[in-house]
């Protein structure tokens, strides 16, 4: 973990988060990202309403970004959406652009 004593760490930590999510927003699969980042806490709480969960979630959405930022192919995305289990297939299902990979 980050040392955010330190207001250099924390302004590196940025820089580098939006790095990654700018790769994502131009990467192949920026539609896949744009859609799993647009659900809403309802729809998740639809889903899973168990708050621990939330966490499947944010998986997922890491998963969507990396694979956006790398370029990696539908394909490689599906995969990996699916070792992350049954629930966050059903969530990346909610985005149109994912649910036809899965």
């Amino acid at each position: 973990m980050t040392d955010f004593s330190n207001l250099d760490d924390l302004f590196a930590d940025m820089d580098s988060a939006a790095t990654r999510a700018k790769a994502a927003l131009e990467g192949s699969l920026a539609a896949e990202y744009k859609g799993i980042r647009s659900l809403d806490p309802e729809t998740i709480a639809d889903i899973t309403p168990d708050t621990t969960d939330e966490a499947t979630y944010e998986q997922l959405m890491a998963v969507v970004q990396e694979a956006s930022a790398r370029n990696e192919s539908q394909a490689q995305l599906a995969a990996r959406v699916k070792q992350l289990g049954e629930l966050a297939i059903t969530i990346a299902k909610k985005v149109p652009s994912l649910a036809t990979l899965l």
